[in-house]
């Protein structure tokens, strides 16, 4: 290779050319970001608007109506709780399980590279897909019926792949010293995962989880495919009990519905009062998904204050 030398002009050329394509990079990002944060201001503002009027404490407190006026959120925000409680229990240990194994512990062969294209390619499959999948197994061939469960157990299997390669993702941004100090002082596999890798990797794990749950929160189509209610006037059974041993997992079997769905009932209907409490339900729903999103930005500044490396 023939090294061709440069004047200092010339190099001064570079450097400048090169920092004029840093500027419109950063423009053309900037101008992207604003688009789309835009966009969502422009309909957030729209929404609120919309249903400003039905946002009262009451709108919480009562059950779905026939009469606009009348109807709350009640059993839409329970049933979206306990879904979510069910979903988080069943993805997170699984999901960081399985990412930490695929990281950690499996073999690096052919096997492990289909199970990887695998976990990549079920991130990006519709989520009709994934209700379908529960339909045919939850509820037909496991026989859990159309209930909390079932949902919190379809949702789970929606986010899982997310979760791993959040997982994999925030176990790979460790840096290798990490381990091999671990080792130098006597530790085993599972004593430097244990005390190092997981709580190192805990910010980035709890991003995808967030990530994760905020898109399962949402969620319509597969809900509305293993027979989600889309009227109901109930509460699940109380998951604490006044008598011993202070717990029931009945609720685990009751009918349900969710916020997503009870939306998608009110604008189905011609009345534009309904409308406004869609709206209002809508406003709701997406102040739950930043709340989470802020938890997550939250716990991640805390955990990684404690990291020193």
């Amino acid at each position: 290779m023939t090294y061709i030398a440069q004047t200092p002009d010339q190099i001064r050329g570079l450097i400048a050319r090169a920092k004029r394509w840093d500027v419109i990079f950063v423009t053309l990002g900037i101008i992207a970001l604003g688009i789309g944060l835009l966009t969502f201001v422009a309909l957030f503002v729209d929404m609120l608007a919309d249903g400003w009027a039905r946002l009262r404490p009451e709108f919480f407190t009562q059950f779905p109506s026939r009469r606009a006026g009348q109807a709350g959120i009640l059993s839409a925000w329970v049933g979206t709780t306990l879904v979510m409680l069910v979903t988080a229990a069943v993805a997170v240990p699984l999901g960081v399980a399985a990412g930490l194994y695929l990281e950690e512990y499996a073999p690096k062969n052919w096997v492990t590279d289909i199970i990887e294209i695998n976990i990549t390619n079920l991130a990006g499959v519709p989520s009709i897909v994934y209700g379908l999948l529960a339909l045919g197994l939850f509820v037909y061939a496991f026989g859990l019926g159309q209930s909390i469960r079932t949902a919190g157990l379809t949702l789970a299997l929606l986010i899982l792949p997310v979760v791993i390669v959040a997982t994999r993702e925030a176990i790979r941004s460790i840096p290798g010293m990490i381990r091999e100090g671990a080792y130098a002082v006597g530790a085993t596999k599972w004593q430097t995962v244990r005390d190092h890798i997981v709580p190192y990797s805990m910010p980035g794990i709890l991003t995808g989880v967030i990530i994760g749950m905020s898109r399962a929160i949402g969620e319509t189509a597969p809900i509305i495919t293993i027979g989600a209610l889309t009227f109901i006037a109930f509460l699940p059974p109380a998951p604490v009990t006044a008598n011993f041993p202070f717990l029931s997992f009945e609720w685990l079997t009751a009918p349900f519905t969710v916020m997503p769905i009870q939306m998608f009932n009110w604008t189905s209907r011609p009345d534009e009062a309904f409308h406004a409490n869609a709206a209002a339900a809508g406003t709701i729903l997406v102040f739950m998904t930043l709340a989470m999103n802020g938890l997550a930005i939250w716990l991640r500044y805390r955990l990684r204050k404690n990291i020193k490396w």
